[in-house]
């Protein structure tokens, strides 16, 4: 987990290059040896490429790569069907906790949403869910068929939520259970995406984010932050974690993290409001519900970027959906993602340790468009004031969407 960096990105002189990066042509042939058979016969992935796919995970220089990620491919035996998973974790014991993530959650919602569609759950009626998003292109004209299919929608969408909710508190439960993982003082995020089509379901745990690259109308590439940065300073997540006796403040070597702390001990110190594991602190307000999210895509949107916070310590937003359009081979984005990240890292902080940096794409056509060839993003990430965005505590999206609590700084 990063700490002691500010999110301004700065690649210093040129850029990664992309011949560096080469590895076998994914955008012709999958690598199935990455390819395991799940449940309902999806395609599991832990590494690797395909054609609508692109993962990438580099260990930094805290010890254990404590990131993991999976992607199945064919959920639930659905041809059109995605599940991205991102998983962050810390303490000792993180990597192991964010491993037995990875590999158990999918199966879980897996089953959860096969038993939904027993009990006459219909996956097309969420067309109607995007009429409570305020999408003009969506709206009801107020007729009887219309009410009733947002009804239809309304309650499909309570229906993926129920699933998600009850899926991370399964999981976290079996991991309370689990004496062959000590999860006490150790956890992990996790950010998920399930894609069928034009739907997207996004569930968040914790500080990893997902960001949609779309097109605006003058077909310039913007991202679409998906997620909120569950931090501890969040006025709600705050709230909280107070209202059950956790204190949050931040240290004087590191005044932009705030971190949650237990009531009579200044540990274990966790910087975000939610987490699997990490049972010190489920009595002091750390908790383990996703917040659940659901987004229509349409013919704008190119790309869906998961990845854990120590690319987002250190790009912006604008900096890796610029970086994953520049891409010429698909296969190689998440690789450009993390090895950018990585010279940020060293650029801006000589002296911190490099993060573990993780990356899944997951893009949403056939064939994509490219932003700019990939020597003008080097050039343009090179000169910092044309990608750079301005943060505080969370991100721009997390702030729109999230006040920040006042809290004090430890002294």
């Amino acid at each position: 987990m990063g700490a002691c960096c500010s999110k301004d990105a700065n690649f210093g002189e040129g850029g990664v290059e992309e011949e560096s990066l080469e590895g076998r042509d994914y955008d012709v042939v999958e690598e199935d040896d990455n390819v395991i058979i799940g449940d309902f016969g999806s395609r599991m992935r832990l590494q690797g490429a395909s054609k609508y796919i692109s993962m990438y995970s580099q260990q930094g220089k805290k010890g254990v790569n404590q990131d993991a990620m999976t992607v199945w491919e064919e959920f639930i035996g659905n041809k059109d069907m995605f599940f991205c998973g991102m998983f962050d974790g810390h303490g000792p014991y993180g990597h192991k906790v964010a491993r037995h993530v990875r590999d158990t959650l999918p199966s879980r919602l897996s089953a959860a949403i096969k038993q939904s569609q027993v009990n006459s759950f219909r996956y097309g009626d969420v067309e109607a869910v995007d009429r409570n998003n305020g999408d003009d292109t969506n709206k009801s004209d107020g007729s009887k068929e219309d009410h009733n299919d947002d009804n239809k929608g309304t309650l499909l969408l309570s229906s993926w939520e129920a699933s998600f909710v009850k899926c991370f508190m399964d999981m976290d439960e079996e991991l309370s259970l689990d004496a062959s993982i000590d999860s006490f003082c150790s956890g992990t995020t996790a950010v998920t995406v399930v894609k069928q089509g034009n739907h997207l379901i996004i569930a968040n745990l914790g500080d990893s984010r997902a960001v949609l690259g779309t097109r605006c109308n003058k077909n310039q590439l913007k991202p679409v932050q998906l997620t909120v940065d569950l931090k501890p300073n969040i006025a709600s997540e705050a709230e909280r974690i107070k209202n059950s006796n956790g204190r949050i403040f931040a240290l004087d070597e590191e005044p932009e993290v705030f971190r949650i702390w237990m009531p009579n001990e200044d540990c274990p110190g966790l910087a975000m409001a939610r987490a699997f594991g990490d049972f010190c602190l489920k009595d002091y307000g750390l908790i383990s519900t996703p917040e659940v999210s659901y987004r229509r895509l349409t013919k704008n949107d190119e790309f869906v970027v998961l990845a854990t916070d120590g690319i987002w310590d250190v790009l912006s937003n604008y900096d890796v959906i610029r970086i994953v359009a520049s891409a010429t081979k698909r296969s190689l984005a998440a690789k450009m993602v993390v090895k950018y990240a990585v010279r940020a890292w060293k650029n801006k902080n000589p002296g911190c340790r490099v993060d573990d940096c993780t990356v899944i794409c997951l893009f949403l056509k056939s064939r994509t468009v490219l932003a700019r060839s990939f020597s003008e993003v080097s050039r343009v990430s090179a000169n910092h004031s044309e990608l750079a965005e301005n943060y505080s505590e969370v991100s721009r999206a997390s702030v729109h969407r999230s006040e920040i609590a006042a809290v004090p700084r430890k002294t």
